[in-house]
Protein backbone atom coordinates (compact mmCIF):
# COMPACT_ATOMS: atom_id res chain seq x y z
CA UNK A 1 0.00 0.00 0.00
CA UNK A 2 1.39 3.60 -1.41
CA UNK A 3 1.16 6.33 0.34
CA UNK A 4 0.54 8.29 -3.41
CA UNK A 5 -2.77 7.39 -3.19
CA UNK A 6 -5.69 4.83 -1.52
CA UNK A 7 -6.46 1.28 -2.85
CA UNK A 8 -9.56 0.94 -2.88
CA UNK A 9 -12.27 0.16 -0.31
CA UNK A 10 -12.78 -3.67 -0.81
CA UNK A 11 -9.05 -3.98 -1.10
CA UNK A 12 -8.49 -1.98 2.01
CA UNK A 13 -10.78 -4.01 4.06
CA UNK A 14 -9.44 -7.47 2.57
CA UNK A 15 -5.83 -6.21 3.29
CA UNK A 16 -6.60 -5.75 7.16
CA UNK A 17 -8.25 -8.73 7.22
CA UNK A 18 -5.12 -10.79 6.30
CA UNK A 19 -3.23 -8.67 8.24
CA UNK A 20 -1.25 -7.25 5.52
CA UNK A 21 -1.54 -3.82 6.23
CA UNK A 22 -2.82 -2.31 10.18
CA UNK A 23 -5.58 0.18 10.42
CA UNK A 24 -3.10 2.71 11.89
CA UNK A 25 -1.22 2.57 9.10
CA UNK A 26 -3.79 3.12 6.48
CA UNK A 27 -5.23 6.23 8.40
CA UNK A 28 -1.55 7.98 9.05
CA UNK A 29 -1.58 7.32 4.87
CA UNK A 30 -5.05 9.18 4.25
CA UNK A 31 -3.95 11.61 6.72
CA UNK A 32 -0.68 12.70 5.19
CA UNK A 33 -2.29 12.79 1.62
CA UNK A 34 -5.58 14.91 3.16
CA UNK A 35 -2.38 16.99 4.04
CA UNK A 36 -0.57 17.70 0.95
CA UNK A 37 -3.58 18.24 -0.94
CA UNK A 38 -5.62 20.47 1.26
CA UNK A 39 -4.08 23.77 0.15
CA UNK A 40 -4.65 22.50 -3.58
CA UNK A 41 -7.72 20.59 -3.95
CA UNK A 42 -9.34 22.10 -0.46
CA UNK A 43 -11.46 18.61 -0.14
CA UNK A 44 -11.92 18.77 3.43
CA UNK A 45 -13.54 21.44 6.31
CA UNK A 46 -12.42 19.08 9.16
CA UNK A 47 -9.94 16.55 9.58
CA UNK A 48 -10.28 13.96 13.07
CA UNK A 49 -6.35 13.16 13.10
CA UNK A 50 -5.96 12.66 16.75
CA UNK A 51 -9.79 11.13 16.99
CA UNK A 52 -8.99 8.77 13.84
CA UNK A 53 -5.68 7.39 14.99
CA UNK A 54 -7.17 6.17 18.19
CA UNK A 55 -10.03 4.60 15.92
CA UNK A 56 -7.64 3.36 14.02
CA UNK A 57 -5.62 1.54 16.85
CA UNK A 58 -8.71 0.27 18.52
CA UNK A 59 -9.64 -1.11 15.06
CA UNK A 60 -5.93 -2.70 15.08
CA UNK A 61 -6.34 -4.34 18.47
CA UNK A 62 -10.22 -5.85 17.43
CA UNK A 63 -8.26 -7.30 14.44
CA UNK A 64 -5.53 -8.62 16.07
CA UNK A 65 -8.18 -10.33 18.57
CA UNK A 66 -10.10 -11.75 15.20
CA UNK A 67 -13.01 -9.76 14.97
CA UNK A 68 -14.24 -8.86 11.83
CA UNK A 69 -16.34 -6.46 10.41
CA UNK A 70 -17.31 -4.62 6.78
CA UNK A 71 -15.51 -2.18 7.08
CA UNK A 72 -13.13 -2.30 10.51
CA UNK A 73 -9.98 -0.33 10.24
CA UNK A 74 -10.97 0.86 6.70
CA UNK A 75 -10.64 4.87 6.51
CA UNK A 76 -13.48 6.97 4.78
CA UNK A 77 -14.55 10.09 4.45
CA UNK A 78 -18.35 11.76 5.48
CA UNK A 79 -20.20 15.31 3.95
CA UNK A 80 -19.77 17.99 6.60
CA UNK A 81 -23.87 17.78 6.27
CA UNK A 82 -24.00 14.40 8.42
CA UNK A 83 -23.48 14.77 12.26
CA UNK A 84 -20.25 13.26 13.44
CA UNK A 85 -20.56 13.05 17.67
CA UNK A 86 -18.41 15.90 18.65
CA UNK A 87 -17.65 17.70 15.65
CA UNK A 88 -19.69 20.63 14.28
CA UNK A 89 -21.99 20.22 11.06
CA UNK A 90 -21.40 23.39 9.10
CA UNK A 91 -22.78 22.84 5.97
CA UNK A 92 -21.07 24.61 4.43
CA UNK A 93 -21.90 27.62 6.40
CA UNK A 94 -19.77 30.55 8.44
CA UNK A 95 -19.31 30.46 11.88
CA UNK A 96 -18.14 28.78 15.05
CA UNK A 97 -20.97 25.39 15.25
CA UNK A 98 -21.40 23.65 17.86
CA UNK A 99 -20.13 19.80 18.48
CA UNK A 100 -22.73 17.57 17.61
CA UNK A 101 -23.54 15.39 20.89
CA UNK A 102 -24.44 12.03 18.65
CA UNK A 103 -23.50 10.18 15.01
CA UNK A 104 -26.20 10.69 12.45
CA UNK A 105 -27.88 7.38 11.94
CA UNK A 106 -25.20 6.93 8.58
CA UNK A 107 -22.50 7.83 10.32
CA UNK A 108 -23.49 5.05 12.97
CA UNK A 109 -23.98 2.79 10.51
CA UNK A 110 -20.41 3.38 9.27
CA UNK A 111 -18.90 3.16 12.34
CA UNK A 112 -20.82 0.12 13.81
CA UNK A 113 -19.29 -1.54 10.22
CA UNK A 114 -16.01 -0.68 11.39
CA UNK A 115 -15.08 2.34 9.46
CA UNK A 116 -12.84 5.08 10.75
CA UNK A 117 -13.89 8.35 9.46
CA UNK A 118 -11.09 10.46 9.02
CA UNK A 119 -12.83 13.93 8.27
CA UNK A 120 -15.58 15.56 7.28
CA UNK A 121 -15.76 16.89 3.15
CA UNK A 122 -16.70 20.54 1.83
CA UNK A 123 -19.91 21.39 0.82
CA UNK A 124 -21.17 24.63 -0.67
CA UNK A 125 -23.81 26.41 1.75
CA UNK A 126 -26.88 24.50 2.82
CA UNK A 127 -26.16 21.98 -0.21
CA UNK A 128 -27.57 24.10 -2.91
CA UNK A 129 -25.57 24.73 -5.84
CA UNK A 130 -23.38 22.34 -8.58
CA UNK A 131 -20.31 24.17 -7.42
CA UNK A 132 -18.07 23.82 -3.43
CA UNK A 133 -17.02 27.20 -3.05
CA UNK A 134 -17.64 29.84 -0.68
CA UNK A 135 -16.17 32.49 2.13
CA UNK A 136 -16.72 29.88 5.03
CA UNK A 137 -13.89 27.47 3.60
CA UNK A 138 -12.78 28.66 0.00
CA UNK A 139 -12.90 26.91 -3.05
CA UNK A 140 -12.52 23.44 -3.48
CA UNK A 141 -11.07 22.24 -6.87
CA UNK A 142 -11.62 19.29 -9.41
CA UNK A 143 -8.55 16.69 -9.42
CA UNK A 144 -8.74 16.75 -12.84
CA UNK A 145 -8.27 20.38 -13.95
CA UNK A 146 -7.60 22.86 -10.54
CA UNK A 147 -9.20 25.82 -13.00
CA UNK A 148 -12.48 23.77 -12.86
CA UNK A 149 -15.29 22.94 -9.91
CA UNK A 150 -15.60 19.19 -8.87
CA UNK A 151 -19.62 19.97 -8.82
CA UNK A 152 -21.31 20.12 -5.34
CA UNK A 153 -22.73 19.95 -3.10
CA UNK A 154 -20.89 16.97 -2.24
CA UNK A 155 -17.78 18.14 -4.11
CA UNK A 156 -15.24 17.58 -1.57
CA UNK A 157 -16.17 14.23 -0.88
CA UNK A 158 -16.06 13.64 -4.59
CA UNK A 159 -12.59 15.41 -4.96
CA UNK A 160 -11.15 13.88 -1.75
CA UNK A 161 -12.15 10.00 -3.33
CA UNK A 162 -11.05 11.22 -7.40
CA UNK A 163 -7.81 11.69 -5.92
CA UNK A 164 -7.44 9.19 -3.87
CA UNK A 165 -6.99 10.80 -0.47
CA UNK A 166 -9.85 8.14 0.72
CA UNK A 167 -11.56 5.16 -0.77
CA UNK A 168 -14.69 6.47 -0.70
CA UNK A 169 -17.32 9.16 1.36
CA UNK A 170 -20.62 9.46 1.83
CA UNK A 171 -21.97 12.24 0.41
CA UNK A 172 -25.74 13.53 -0.56
CA UNK A 173 -28.07 14.11 -3.32
CA UNK A 174 -30.79 16.26 -2.87
CA UNK A 175 -30.95 17.85 -6.75
CA UNK A 176 -28.06 15.28 -8.12
CA UNK A 177 -25.71 16.65 -5.28
CA UNK A 178 -23.70 13.10 -5.26
CA UNK A 179 -24.14 12.29 -9.26
CA UNK A 180 -23.10 15.77 -10.49
CA UNK A 181 -19.62 15.39 -8.86
CA UNK A 182 -19.41 11.92 -9.32
CA UNK A 183 -19.96 12.90 -12.85
CA UNK A 184 -17.19 15.72 -12.82
CA UNK A 185 -14.65 13.63 -11.15
CA UNK A 186 -15.14 10.36 -13.05
CA UNK A 187 -16.65 8.64 -10.51
CA UNK A 188 -19.24 6.18 -9.53
CA UNK A 189 -21.88 8.09 -7.42
CA UNK A 190 -25.05 5.99 -6.27
CA UNK A 191 -28.07 8.29 -5.38
CA UNK A 192 -30.51 4.92 -3.56
CA UNK A 193 -34.12 5.07 -2.68
CA UNK A 194 -35.60 7.47 -0.31
CA UNK A 195 -34.75 6.13 3.14
CA UNK A 196 -32.10 3.79 2.17
CA UNK A 197 -29.68 5.46 4.18
CA UNK A 198 -30.77 7.43 6.75
CA UNK A 199 -31.00 10.90 6.86
CA UNK A 200 -32.00 10.96 10.72
CA UNK A 201 -31.84 13.60 12.68
CA UNK A 202 -33.43 14.53 10.20
CA UNK A 203 -36.43 12.12 9.17
CA UNK A 204 -37.25 14.34 5.67
CA UNK A 205 -34.03 16.15 4.46
CA UNK A 206 -35.51 18.80 2.15
CA UNK A 207 -38.90 17.89 2.69
CA UNK A 208 -37.89 14.06 1.26
CA UNK A 209 -35.79 15.57 -1.55
CA UNK A 210 -32.58 14.63 -0.39
CA UNK A 211 -31.01 11.33 0.45
CA UNK A 212 -27.37 9.87 1.52
CA UNK A 213 -25.50 8.35 -1.17
CA UNK A 214 -22.10 6.50 -1.67
CA UNK A 215 -18.78 7.70 -3.88
CA UNK A 216 -16.01 5.35 -5.26
CA UNK A 217 -14.09 4.45 -7.79
CA UNK A 218 -15.58 1.41 -8.38
CA UNK A 219 -18.80 0.04 -8.84
CA UNK A 220 -18.05 -2.38 -5.84
CA UNK A 221 -16.49 0.15 -3.52
CA UNK A 222 -19.87 2.12 -3.81
CA UNK A 223 -22.07 -0.82 -3.46
CA UNK A 224 -20.15 -1.74 -0.55
CA UNK A 225 -20.14 1.39 1.67
CA UNK A 226 -23.97 1.66 0.69
CA UNK A 227 -24.48 -1.89 2.22
CA UNK A 228 -22.56 -0.58 5.09
CA UNK A 229 -24.36 3.05 5.32
CA UNK A 230 -28.20 1.72 4.88
CA UNK A 231 -30.54 0.72 7.37
CA UNK A 232 -33.13 2.95 9.37
CA UNK A 233 -33.63 5.08 12.53
CA UNK A 234 -36.43 3.86 14.54
CA UNK A 235 -38.30 6.78 13.89
CA UNK A 236 -37.56 7.20 10.10
CA UNK A 237 -40.72 7.85 7.68
CA UNK A 238 -38.91 6.53 4.67
CA UNK A 239 -38.09 2.00 5.47
CA UNK A 240 -37.85 0.56 2.10
CA UNK A 241 -37.24 -3.22 1.98
CA UNK A 242 -33.68 -4.38 2.57
CA UNK A 243 -31.37 -4.85 -0.87
CA UNK A 244 -28.01 -6.95 -0.95
CA UNK A 245 -26.23 -4.07 -2.94
CA UNK A 246 -22.66 -5.79 -2.94
CA UNK A 247 -24.53 -9.28 -4.31
CA UNK A 248 -26.10 -7.26 -7.78
CA UNK A 249 -22.53 -6.32 -8.57
CA UNK A 250 -21.59 -9.53 -9.52
CA UNK A 251 -24.85 -10.76 -11.14
CA UNK A 252 -25.82 -10.05 -14.97
CA UNK A 253 -28.29 -7.51 -15.20
CA UNK A 254 -29.97 -9.37 -18.35
CA UNK A 255 -31.04 -8.24 -21.80
CA UNK A 256 -32.11 -5.09 -20.43
CA UNK A 257 -34.56 -2.51 -22.47
CA UNK A 258 -32.93 1.21 -22.30
CA UNK A 259 -34.34 3.88 -23.09
CA UNK A 260 -31.77 7.18 -23.75
CA UNK A 261 -33.61 10.01 -22.82
CA UNK A 262 -31.46 12.89 -23.92
CA UNK A 263 -33.80 15.74 -23.56
CA UNK A 264 -34.01 18.05 -20.64
CA UNK A 265 -37.05 17.44 -18.27
CA UNK A 266 -39.15 20.77 -17.99
CA UNK A 267 -37.21 23.56 -16.95
CA UNK A 268 -38.21 27.35 -16.79
CA UNK A 269 -35.03 28.56 -17.93
CA UNK A 270 -33.40 27.27 -21.20
CA UNK A 271 -31.03 24.23 -21.09
CA UNK A 272 -29.12 22.76 -23.76
CA UNK A 273 -27.00 19.43 -23.71
CA UNK A 274 -23.51 20.44 -25.29
CA UNK A 275 -21.83 18.52 -27.94
CA UNK A 276 -19.05 16.94 -26.40
CA UNK A 277 -21.30 15.47 -23.45
CA UNK A 278 -23.68 14.14 -25.62
CA UNK A 279 -21.30 12.76 -27.92
CA UNK A 280 -19.82 10.93 -24.97
CA UNK A 281 -23.50 9.58 -23.46
CA UNK A 282 -24.50 8.24 -26.82
CA UNK A 283 -21.59 6.09 -27.12
CA UNK A 284 -22.28 4.82 -24.02
CA UNK A 285 -25.63 3.95 -25.43
CA UNK A 286 -23.71 2.61 -28.20
CA UNK A 287 -21.82 -0.04 -25.63
CA UNK A 288 -24.81 -1.11 -24.02
CA UNK A 289 -26.41 -2.03 -26.95
CA UNK A 290 -22.88 -3.73 -28.22
CA UNK A 291 -23.82 -5.43 -24.65
CA UNK A 292 -26.77 -7.32 -26.22
CA UNK A 293 -29.19 -4.54 -24.36
CA UNK A 294 -32.50 -3.09 -26.35
CA UNK A 295 -31.44 0.98 -26.26
CA UNK A 296 -33.69 3.35 -27.99
CA UNK A 297 -34.51 7.00 -27.81
CA UNK A 298 -37.35 7.44 -25.10
CA UNK A 299 -38.02 10.09 -22.47
CA UNK A 300 -40.33 9.69 -19.51
CA UNK A 301 -43.16 11.77 -19.21
CA UNK A 302 -41.44 14.26 -17.05
CA UNK A 303 -44.63 16.69 -17.27
CA UNK A 304 -44.34 19.97 -15.11
CA UNK A 305 -42.40 18.03 -12.60
CA UNK A 306 -40.58 21.04 -11.98
CA UNK A 307 -43.31 22.72 -10.07
CA UNK A 308 -43.31 20.04 -6.99
CA UNK A 309 -39.76 20.27 -6.89
CA UNK A 310 -39.19 24.15 -6.00
CA UNK A 311 -41.76 24.42 -2.68
CA UNK A 312 -40.02 21.43 -1.50
CA UNK A 313 -36.41 22.29 -2.20
CA UNK A 314 -37.44 25.93 -1.29
CA UNK A 315 -38.97 24.96 2.14
CA UNK A 316 -36.04 22.53 3.13
CA UNK A 317 -33.69 25.80 2.90
CA UNK A 318 -36.12 27.85 4.98
CA UNK A 319 -36.06 25.11 7.55
CA UNK A 320 -32.32 24.88 8.19
CA UNK A 321 -32.27 28.72 8.19
CA UNK A 322 -34.53 28.85 10.84
CA UNK A 323 -31.19 26.89 12.67
CA UNK A 324 -28.43 28.49 11.81
CA UNK A 325 -26.70 29.67 14.47
CA UNK A 326 -25.39 32.42 12.17
CA UNK A 327 -27.76 33.75 10.17
CA UNK A 328 -26.44 37.25 9.19
CA UNK A 329 -23.54 35.56 7.79
CA UNK A 330 -25.45 33.39 5.13
CA UNK A 331 -25.01 33.97 1.22
CA UNK A 332 -27.61 36.38 0.08
CA UNK A 333 -28.65 33.44 -2.13
CA UNK A 334 -29.39 31.53 0.72
CA UNK A 335 -31.47 33.99 2.72
CA UNK A 336 -33.65 34.61 -0.31
CA UNK A 337 -34.30 30.82 -0.96
CA UNK A 338 -35.28 30.84 2.44
CA UNK A 339 -38.10 33.92 2.07
CA UNK A 340 -39.66 32.08 -1.18
CA UNK A 341 -39.75 28.75 1.11
CA UNK A 342 -41.32 30.73 3.43
CA UNK A 343 -43.81 31.45 1.16
CA UNK A 344 -44.02 28.33 -0.26
CA UNK A 345 -43.92 26.76 2.77
CA UNK A 346 -48.28 26.06 2.72
CA UNK A 347 -50.86 25.15 0.66
CA UNK A 348 -47.86 24.66 -2.37
CA UNK A 349 -45.93 22.60 -0.72
CA UNK A 350 -49.13 20.43 0.32
CA UNK A 351 -49.94 20.04 -3.26
CA UNK A 352 -46.35 19.38 -4.21
CA UNK A 353 -46.46 16.42 -1.80
CA UNK A 354 -49.75 15.12 -3.17
CA UNK A 355 -48.20 15.14 -6.91
CA UNK A 356 -45.23 12.67 -5.72
CA UNK A 357 -48.38 10.14 -6.35
CA UNK A 358 -49.28 10.94 -9.43
CA UNK A 359 -45.97 10.83 -10.93
CA UNK A 360 -45.16 7.82 -9.27
CA UNK A 361 -48.04 5.99 -11.79
CA UNK A 362 -47.28 8.25 -14.74
CA UNK A 363 -43.58 8.45 -15.02
CA UNK A 364 -43.77 4.32 -13.29
CA UNK A 365 -45.85 3.43 -16.38
CA UNK A 366 -42.99 3.65 -18.33
CA UNK A 367 -41.18 1.29 -16.94
CA UNK A 368 -43.36 -1.18 -18.45
CA UNK A 369 -42.00 -0.25 -21.42
CA UNK A 370 -38.44 0.07 -20.17
CA UNK A 371 -35.95 -1.42 -17.55
CA UNK A 372 -33.63 1.34 -17.42
CA UNK A 373 -33.42 5.01 -18.60
CA UNK A 374 -29.83 6.04 -19.59
CA UNK A 375 -29.31 10.44 -19.53
CA UNK A 376 -26.76 12.84 -18.91
CA UNK A 377 -25.67 13.43 -15.60
CA UNK A 378 -25.06 16.74 -16.71
CA UNK A 379 -25.72 18.83 -19.82
CA UNK A 380 -21.72 20.70 -19.63
CA UNK A 381 -18.51 19.41 -18.27
CA UNK A 382 -17.54 21.11 -15.12
CA UNK A 383 -17.46 24.98 -15.13
CA UNK A 384 -14.40 26.99 -13.96
CA UNK A 385 -13.96 27.77 -10.07
CA UNK A 386 -15.60 31.11 -9.22
CA UNK A 387 -18.04 31.41 -12.17
CA UNK A 388 -21.10 30.88 -10.43
CA UNK A 389 -19.94 32.32 -7.12
CA UNK A 390 -20.84 35.76 -7.49
CA UNK A 391 -23.96 35.61 -9.31
CA UNK A 392 -27.02 36.90 -8.23
CA UNK A 393 -29.85 34.11 -7.17
CA UNK A 394 -31.81 34.43 -10.27
CA UNK A 395 -28.44 34.36 -12.53
CA UNK A 396 -27.37 31.60 -10.49
CA UNK A 397 -30.10 29.45 -11.15
CA UNK A 398 -30.17 30.52 -14.86
CA UNK A 399 -26.86 28.96 -14.53
CA UNK A 400 -27.15 25.95 -12.51
CA UNK A 401 -30.35 24.79 -14.99
CA UNK A 402 -28.17 25.30 -17.96
CA UNK A 403 -25.53 23.09 -16.52
CA UNK A 404 -27.14 20.33 -14.50
CA UNK A 405 -30.97 20.14 -15.44
CA UNK A 406 -30.98 16.17 -15.63
CA UNK A 407 -30.66 14.83 -12.20
CA UNK A 408 -33.26 16.67 -10.04
CA UNK A 409 -36.59 14.93 -11.33
CA UNK A 410 -35.40 11.51 -9.27
CA UNK A 411 -35.27 13.58 -6.39
CA UNK A 412 -38.71 14.23 -6.59
CA UNK A 413 -39.60 10.44 -7.24
CA UNK A 414 -37.25 9.22 -4.51
CA UNK A 415 -36.04 6.90 -6.88
CA UNK A 416 -32.40 5.03 -7.45
CA UNK A 417 -29.64 6.68 -9.94
CA UNK A 418 -26.28 5.76 -10.60
CA UNK A 419 -23.77 7.88 -11.89
CA UNK A 420 -21.11 6.29 -14.42
CA UNK A 421 -18.26 7.58 -15.64
CA UNK A 422 -18.61 8.27 -19.65
CA UNK A 423 -15.06 9.21 -20.81
CA UNK A 424 -13.88 13.03 -21.08
CA UNK A 425 -14.20 16.07 -23.37
CA UNK A 426 -11.61 16.60 -26.01
CA UNK A 427 -10.03 19.21 -22.80
CA UNK A 428 -10.06 15.88 -20.41
CA UNK A 429 -12.67 16.98 -18.41
CA UNK A 430 -14.72 14.12 -17.00
CA UNK A 431 -18.42 14.28 -17.98
CA UNK A 432 -21.19 11.33 -16.72
CA UNK A 433 -24.07 9.47 -17.40
CA UNK A 434 -26.79 8.41 -15.49
CA UNK A 435 -28.85 4.98 -15.02
CA UNK A 436 -32.18 5.45 -13.59
CA UNK A 437 -34.16 3.19 -12.26
CA UNK A 438 -38.19 2.78 -10.44
CA UNK A 439 -38.86 1.84 -7.22
CA UNK A 440 -35.99 -0.02 -5.23
CA UNK A 441 -34.04 -0.75 -8.52
CA UNK A 442 -30.52 0.02 -7.13
CA UNK A 443 -29.32 -3.84 -7.78
CA UNK A 444 -30.72 -4.05 -11.05
CA UNK A 445 -28.86 -0.47 -11.55
CA UNK A 446 -25.26 -1.51 -10.04
CA UNK A 447 -25.23 -4.66 -11.99
CA UNK A 448 -26.02 -2.84 -15.36
CA UNK A 449 -22.83 -0.42 -13.87
CA UNK A 450 -20.52 -3.27 -13.12
CA UNK A 451 -21.15 -4.68 -16.72
CA UNK A 452 -19.85 -1.34 -17.98
CA UNK A 453 -17.23 -0.95 -15.66
CA UNK A 454 -15.99 -4.30 -16.31
CA UNK A 455 -16.19 -3.56 -20.18
CA UNK A 456 -14.54 0.41 -20.04
CA UNK A 457 -12.10 0.09 -16.96
CA UNK A 458 -12.57 3.40 -15.63
CA UNK A 459 -11.49 3.26 -12.50
CA UNK A 460 -7.75 2.53 -14.33
CA UNK A 461 -8.17 6.27 -15.01
CA UNK A 462 -6.23 8.41 -12.47
CA UNK A 463 -6.37 12.22 -12.31
CA UNK A 464 -2.74 14.06 -12.21
CA UNK A 465 -1.33 14.39 -8.82
CA UNK A 466 -1.80 17.47 -7.00
CA UNK A 467 0.41 20.34 -6.68
CA UNK A 468 0.93 22.89 -4.41
CA UNK A 469 0.26 26.63 -4.69
CA UNK A 470 -3.67 26.84 -5.19
CA UNK A 471 -4.75 30.95 -4.25
CA UNK A 472 -7.97 30.12 -2.89
CA UNK A 473 -7.86 26.93 -0.89
CA UNK A 474 -6.90 27.50 2.63
CA UNK A 475 -4.97 25.12 4.64
CA UNK A 476 -7.02 23.30 7.01
CA UNK A 477 -5.59 22.94 10.86
CA UNK A 478 -6.05 19.67 12.23
CA UNK A 479 -9.04 18.72 14.95
CA UNK A 480 -9.91 22.23 14.75
CA UNK A 481 -13.65 22.84 15.07
CA UNK A 482 -13.35 26.29 13.21
CA UNK A 483 -11.07 25.33 10.06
Amino acid sequence: MTLDRAQGLAESARALSAGEVTSRRLVEQALARIAATQGTLNAFRLVRAEAALAEADAADRELAAGTRRPLLGVPVAVKDDMDVAGEPTAFGCAGAHPAAARDGEAVRRLRAAGAVVVGKTNTCELGQWPFTEGPAFGATRNPWNHEHTPGGSSGGSAAAVAAGLVPAALGSDGAGSVRIPASWTHLVGVKPQRGRVSTWPRGESFQGITVNGTLARTVGDAALLLDAASGNHDLDPHRPPAIEASAAVGRDPGRLRIALSLKPPFTAVPARLTPQVRARVVALAERLAALGHEVEEADPPYGQIGLTFVPRATAGIAEWVAEAPFPALLDPRTRGAARLGRLLGGAPLRAARRAEAVLHRRIGGFFTSYDVVLAPTTAAPPPLVGAMLHLSGFATDRAMIAACPYAWPWNVLGWPGVNVPAGFTPGGLPVGAQLLGPAHSEPLLLSLAAQLEAELRWHEHWPPSPVAGSPDARPLVADSPDA
